[in-house]
């Protein structure tokens, strides 16, 4: 890049004041990906069942963007409701039999996903629906709390596919 070498062919500091602070950019810097609250309120909140404080925590706490528990979901051709596990990591939702099984019985690609929403429709509470084009998947938390931080960080993965 022409525009970040000066003539004897070093690399320049790109500099950028803040408030008085003097922050260097190597470049090229790498990208930093924005972080949703709610990992944040997690943190905060296992520092506080656990008596330590947030920094003992950040480097046991599990990668980014990653979330398992179990949620009950509904069959899709019978529509009845089992409880499964379910990891979230990357882009792919996969849901076992049990938190012991190791192979998923399925992998759903958030990829392919169009929409995640809360979903009122079915005569149970905490639920909510990911919209893929074959299938609409149903599942339900076992509190609101769950299910909600189930669809912020399903919507937070989506909307940073659009933006790739």
């Amino acid at each position: 890049d022409p525009h970040n070498t000066n003539n004897s062919g070093q690399r320049k500091e790109r500099k950028a004041y803040v408030i008085g602070t003097l922050v260097v950019l190597k470049v090229p810097y790498p990208r930093v990906v924005a972080e949703p609250s709610i990992y944040e309120s997690v943190r905060v909140h296992t520092a506080m069942q656990t008596g330590r404080t947030e920094e003992d925590l950040v480097p046991n706490a599990p990668s980014l963007g990653t979330k398992e528990g179990y949620l009950t979901k509904q069959g899709g051709r019978v529509k009845t409701w089992k409880t499964r596990w379910f990891t979230l990591h990357r882009n792919e939702l996969k849901y076992y039999k049990d938190k012991s099984a190791t192979e998923p019985i399925r992998t759903l690609y958030l990829t392919e996903c169009t929409g995640v929403q809360f979903d009122y429709s079915q005569e149970r509470v905490n639920c909510f629906c990911l919209v893929f084009p074959e299938r609409t998947f149903y599942l339900c938390a076992k509190t609101g709390a769950e299910a909600d931080e189930w669809i912020k960080i399903l919507r937070w993965k989506l909307s940073h596919n659009k933006k790739r």
